[in-house]
């Protein structure tokens, strides 16, 4: 085993050989460490790296195995978190030059239910300033995709998404409020998901789309990312909004086959649209397997969920506007990127009356979702219309009434808002690459609180192809930028 497959390994793979002692958590703590101070200078997917204090407590995890007190499959492992999500004494950046700690000794509830498991905080990742997905200049480094350093690694949990790609952790905790961690699971080739909202406890996250936020995991395998989700949800008392509804164990789900389960195909989010031929061609190969598996598809219409977008920018926008702009905004203006300040700008000025009857419009969204899943055991769709697109093409302006159609109906967007509008869960799976070796993904929702299905579907797909199995080459995709750097 070299290091570059450890890397790579899942934590299912990292975990079994940890438990036999055949691996030594500080070794693999050490083999990340290695890798970031490598690659990361290209990435740009940490913005602080525990160096340090990680070693120290993969020392203590070594030695407590090595006493047989194993806490079980996360004891050992490292994880990152998006940087808005607080860490106790690790500083909680949120991407801004503004202050130095956002977090005032904080510890998010998801980051202390991975360290009770004995999981190893290996540092920050970096993300769209405050966590809007609109960042223009990146104050830590613009974050690069791995497969493909001119690809856009999509918006928000950016870091999350880059460095589990680019094996530089085992995985990472990011946000979802309207696809910010399934966008970077798509376009960095990796999975990832939004629990159903209240599944999880935002307590310790610094967010304020109240009625919206999720933290969750991006992992490299299906398996991994429920494994990382049944150890954060749960009620959480700090939480008022946590649900206290029994959380599965996900794995006993977990079957070969699909027979019995019936899909819905959102017509409006996959077939009839204008899809790249890319797209197309693997959205027709996804279908194939999942039928191959048993699972009956039938193409299912929402005309609601085009009004989605529109309903999630005025609601989450103004929830976050409504906190920001008299504490952080007004005061330290200069101090935000143009893309940040731009777009919460334009959400403070969005009226009361406004607000109410975009919430009242999500509950349309919503009930014609609800009403899919009643007939359905999961909807499916693709997780964009495109691949992931070339970094200048990916930067969020609108010169012109054109640029909206653009941005707004043709990208992302009409794909992940609806179901966060709905606060149903949804999961971002890897299902391909472009002939340029660019990721591609479907994306899964179902019932509230079924995050079970979701989890049977999405492993029964993986263990069926090979997309999983595949990571970039990064002495090929970044070489020639480190090369060019040091000369």
């Amino acid at each position: 085993m070299n290091e570059t497959e450890l890397a790579y390994m899942s934590i299912a793979e990292q975990a079994k050989l940890i438990e036999k002692k055949e691996l030594s958590p500080v070794d693999l703590i050490q083999t990340y460490l290695d890798r970031i101070e490598k690659w990361d200078g290209v990435l740009h997917s940490w913005i602080t790296v525990c160096a340090d204090q990680a070693l120290k407590q993969a020392k203590q995890a070594e030695a407590d195995i090595a006493k047989g007190n194993y806490k079980g499959p996360l004891h050992g492992i490292p994880f990152g978190a998006k940087d808005q999500i607080t860490t106790g004494d690790v500083p909680t950046t949120m991407a801004s030059i503004i202050m130095p700690d956002f977090g005032e000794g904080m510890t998010a509830t998801a980051v202390s239910n991975l360290e009770n498991a004995g999981a190893i905080l290996l540092g920050k990742n970096n993300m769209h300033e405050f966590g809007k997905g609109s960042s223009v200049n990146f104050h830590h480094g613009e974050p690069k995709n791995p497969w493909n350093i001119e690809r856009e690694p999509s918006h928000s949990s950016t870091g999350s998404g880059v460095s589990v790609s680019a094996g530089l952790v085992s995985t990472s905790l990011g946000e979802d409020t309207g696809g910010s961690i399934r966008g970077p699971a798509w376009a960095n080739g990796v999975v990832g998901i939004r629990p159903t909202f209240g599944r999880v406890s935002r307590y310790g996250g610094i967010m304020y789309a109240w009625t919206q936020d999720t933290i969750a995991p991006l992992t490299r395998t299906v398996a991994d990312n429920a494994l990382v989700l049944q150890a954060i949800a749960g009620y959480d008392e700090k939480d008022p909004l946590s649900s206290d509804r029994p959380v599965p164990n996900y794995a006993d789900t977990f079957t070969k086959d699909l027979k019995g389960v019936k899909l819905g195909l959102v017509r409006e989010m996959s077939v009839g649209q204008e899809l790249h031929p890319d797209v197309e061609k693997m959205l027709n190969k996804t279908l194939d397997v999942l039928r191959s598996l048993g699972a009956t598809v039938e193409e299912v219409s929402l005309p609601k969920v085009k009004y989605a977008i529109p309903l999630q920018l005025l609601t989450s926008d103004p929830d976050c506007a409504a906190v920001y702009l008299r504490k952080y905004l007004r005061p330290y203006w200069d101090k935000f990127d143009v893309g940040t300040r731009t777009r919460l700008a334009a959400a403070a000025l969005v009226p009361a009356t406004i607000y109410n009857r975009a919430m009242r419009g999500r509950a349309l969204v919503r009930n014609q979702v609800f009403d899919a899943l009643k007939k359905y055991d999961a909807l499916i769709t693709l997780m964009n219309f495109e691949p992931p697109l070339k970094i200048e093409d990916s930067v969020e302006k609108l010169d012109k009434k054109e640029d909206l159609a653009t941005r707004m109906y043709k990208g992302r967007r009409i794909c992940t808002y609806p179901f966060s509008v709905a606060n149903v869960p949804a999961m971002s799976v890897p299902s391909g690459y472009t002939d340029e070796d660019v990721p591609m993904s479907f994306q899964i929702a179902a019932k509230p609180f079924d995050e079970a299905m979701m989890y049977r579907i999405g492993h029964a797909f993986e263990q069926a192809t090979e997309w999983h199995t595949r990571h970039p080459d990064l002495e090929k995709t970044l070489g020639p930028a480190l090369k060019s750097a040091a000369e």
